[in-house]
């Protein structure tokens, strides 16, 4: 076998008594370890055009024969490590030149006024963090960011559109390093619009440092809008159709500019949707049988922009502006039919209550950043001022009409009307700080921030089309909350083999909720938050041997309950089913540990632990005051445990024929018990695989098949949900030089990325389904005009945290 190792350096021999005009060399990484099957891309220096690209072999051997002779540069590239460039190349007329041994160190080379365009890997997995990149795939034309996520590696998206990480709840949504301040409806609302041509890529953080927030127990997702990339002007038009059992169109535009003193750029978007969402209970308790269906119509339409400002003072120093915004009106339909019975008789009905709901809404968003920043290399400072403001408006009416067995004849009819608009400032000021110190770099900060939330809910009775005030159902909630923060970090390469990160936060955490009730029989107590928490965070990375690392990382983290979660009353669904927070939700605190093995740098393996106690869940429960109705709420189970593995490859199967697989499997464990005998004890094991396969086809065509499988698991508490699946295809096609590109695909082709479930909890048994609008064609057109190659400044703002639970 030792001899058949010695093959390549023969053949390689062989090539070089050819004569043939070209080069040769070994790549290598720092370990002196061989970089195998690498891209080896060779450029013209007259006009950078690509002239050809080869792959390094076992032993990390390249070679590109057949060259011209000329001036040249090479750029090589590996999943997982920075690109290798190597200038001024000059090949003469029967030479093969032998570039020796190349090797891919911690820092890139940059090479000036050269454009060298790659394609990247469709996920990697660096130290810190999983990239999904997204621009580019073909079956992500005509989806949108809620439906990226279910395809994203480790990332789970529930039938409420809750998501998690390697099986954790409480994840962190950022958008280009930014807290996104929604949750509830109002998230799934602007994710559910937000097209998928926007984005570039998700990072998906599982175990952020001590310079990151400490909220989020699964961690970030960190949402990267596409940007521009060297000095000019460009910009770029696309658009796109997508028809399921309903039509959503959607058009966006970007421009940048940039010389060597300032950097302006910008984007908008478009949108106009309708989907629908299609819901189904059969439920038994206190031995009544609730059939119940609901059948939901949602459209929208609005724009959101993003425009900034950067000037650089000198060559260390930058400030800059940043603004953006949204606007998003919708109207939600839903046609809510709910039969009641006997649980010993169930097909002898005894009454029919009808509850279609009309909702409006009106969203408006708007946020300011002020920035400065100085950077030498050795030293860093970044100074954020940030302010965001948020208006929702919802109006719903919903009338309640109960009829006989036969639904025809109508019995009593009780119409609500309800006004429940939000207003919530959020005001921020960090501080980043970094500087090299004894042989590694060390990291300190502060951020202090302020959420201010004023939250109404005004209930109308309305009785002969006119609207009468209803005392006992409305209420006013405002939430304040102030967090004080500082943070030390330090990172070191040890040695050749070893490096190491460690961190501290600590947050001092001033909120009062205050509920306001227009009868004084209903007021209750304001709720009081005072307490100070410290988050380490450590990891160990080692370089096994080549080709071989270890990383071991612990994290400590918070997640505080959403805003809207606090609020005591009840916010009726019809008048047997509605929903109500809990004032008393104790912030939940986890204990995350990982350990992950990346083989030749892009063969990845992730094994995490994470323990949380007071783990915030969304329950279902029978009602105390009516045997027939139940409720939502939110409680603390004592303690969730998690334990999950996650397996990525990308895999070249033929040259024209590449795939990624990803396969995902946790242990869930949930632990509760509650005063009023209220028992939660559920384990369940489940797995996902993702796969992708891109084919190279003639005449120009790229072709994409790609799906994921879930098996069964568990969403909040007591949820159980059954497998889904979900195929897509797609075709891509680039006209005018590549400016053009045209792209058509076909997501869910089987229509089975649906949801069915049971929950049993106190009493309530529950089996539940659910339909959306993932059947669907797309097609996209996006052209693209100037210097492609302009780059704008990518910064993160400060107000990242607390945004995050603002609520519709």
């Amino acid at each position: 076998m030792k001899y058949l190792s010695l093959l390549p350096l023969l053949l390689m021999g062989l090539f070089s008594q050819a004569q043939d005009t070209g080069i040769k060399g070994q790549l290598q990484d720092e370990s002196d370890g061989a970089v195998i099957f690498a891209n080896v891309a060779l450029y013209s220096s007259t006009d950078s055009s690509l002239v050809k690209v080869e792959s390094s072999n076992e032993l990390g051997i390249f070679q590109i024969v057949g060259i011209a002779p000329g001036n040249y540069f090479l750029k090589a590239t590996y999943v997982g490590m920075p690109d290798l460039t190597q200038s001024n190349i000059e090949l003469i007329n029967d030479e093969l030149l032998d570039l020796g041994v190349l090797t891919f160190t911690t820092t890139s080379t940059e090479l000036e006024a050269v454009t060298v365009t790659a394609q990247r890997a469709m996920v990697e997995v660096k130290p810190d963090r999983t990239v999904f990149n997204v621009q580019g795939t073909i079956n992500s034309v005509g989806s949108d960011a809620i439906s990226l996520l279910r395809m994203a590696p480790g990332v789970t998206v529930d039938n409420n559109d809750n998501i998690s990480v390697l099986g954790r709840n409480g994840v962190l949504l950022y958008v280009d390093g930014k807290r996104l301040p929604l949750t509830g409806q109002e998230l799934s609302n602007f994710l559910s619009n937000l097209p998928a041509e926007q984005i570039d890529r998700i990072d998906i953080i599982s175990n952020p440092g001590a310079k990151y927030e400490a909220e989020g127990n699964a961690g970030i997702i960190d949402i990267r809008l596409k940007r521009d990339k060297s000095h000019g002007a460009n910009g770029s038009v696309s658009s796109t159709y997508s028809k399921g059992r309903h039509a959503r169109y959607n058009l966006n535009g970007s421009g940048n500019f940039r010389n060597k003193r300032v950097n302006v750029f910008g984007n908008v978007g478009l949108y106009d949707n309708t989907f629908y969402n299609d819901m189904d209970f059969n439920s038994t308790q206190n031995g009544i049988q609730l059939v119940e269906r609901n059948r939901g119509i949602n459209e929208g339409d609005g724009y959101n922009f993003r425009a900034g400002l950067d000037y650089f003072i000198g060559k260390n120093q930058t400030v800059g502006v940043l603004l953006g915004g949204g606007n998003f009106n919708g109207n939600n339909t839903l046609n809510n039919r709910l039969t009641l019975a006997q649980e010993s008789m169930p097909d002898q009905i005894d009454s029919v209550l009808v509850a279609n709901n009309d909702d409006n809404r009106e969203n408006d968003q708007y946020t300011v950043n002020l920035n400065y920043r100085f950077d030498n290399r050795k030293q860093s400072l970044n100074i954020d001022l940030d302010y965001g403001g948020y208006r929702n408006e919802t109006r719903r009416i919903q009338p309640n009409s109960y009829f006989d067995a036969t639904g025809q004849t109508l019995l009593t009819e009780i119409i609500n009307f309800y006004d429940t608009p939000t207003d919530i400032d959020i005001y921020t000021f960090t501080v980043d700080y970094e500087q090299d110190l004894l042989g590694g770099r060390l990291s300190l900060g502060t951020k202090l921030s302020r959420v201010a939330s004023d939250n109404s809910f005004l209930v109308y009775d309305r009785i002969g089309g006119e609207d009468t005030f209803n005392d006992s159902l409305s209420n006013i909630f405002n939430y304040d909350e102030n967090v004080y923060a500082g943070y030390i970090s330090y990172t070191k390469q040890l040695s050749k083999k070893w490096s190491l990160a460690v961190g501290l936060r600590a947050e001092q955490t001033d909120a009062t909720g205050d509920l306001q009730a227009f009868r004084d029989d209903l007021q209750e107590p304001p709720v009081d938050l005072n307490y100070l928490s410290w988050f380490p965070n450590a990891g160990l990375t080692w370089q096994v041997a080549q080709m071989h690392s270890l990383a071991i990382n612990y994290g400590r983290r918070i997640n505080r309950p959403d805003y809207n979660v606090l609020n005591p009353f009840n916010n009726q669904l019809n008048q047997l089913s509605f929903e109500k927070g809990n004032p008393f939700l104790s912030p939940e605190i986890v204990n995350n540990f990982e350990i992950g093995y990346t083989y030749a740098y892009r063969y990845n393996f992730k094994l995490a632990y994470s323990k949380t106690t007071d783990q915030i869940t969304r329950l279902i429960a029978p009602s105390d005051e009516d045997p027939r109705a139940n409720f939502i709420t939110w409680e603390n189970l004592d303690e969730q445990t998690v334990i999950s593995a996650n397996i990525s490859a990308p895999v070249e199967i033929k040259k024209w024929w590449n795939a990624y697989i990803n396969v995902s499997a946790s242990r869930l464990d949930n632990q509760a018990r509650y005063p009023d005998g209220g028992v939660v004890d559920l384990q369940a094991f489940t797995y996902s695989f993702y796969q992708q396969h891109t084919f190279t086809l003639p005449k120009g065509f790229k072709g994409e098949i790609s799906g994921y499988f879930a098996g069964p698991g568990i969403w909040g508490g007591v949820f159980e949900y059954e497998s889904n699946w979900s195929l897509n295809l797609g075709l891509q096609r680039k006209f005018l030089q590549d400016q053009l590109n045209v792209r058509v695909s076909a997501n869910d082709i089987f229509f089975q990325a649906g949801w069915d479930g049971v929950s049993r909890f106190n009493g309530l048994e529950s089996f539940g389904s659910g339909r959306f609008d993932s059947r669907r064609v797309s097609l996209s057109l996006s052209y693209n005009f100037g210097n492609q190659n302009v780059k704008s400044r990518r910064r993160k703002t400060g107000m990242e945290a607390e945004a995050g639970r603002v609520s519709g």
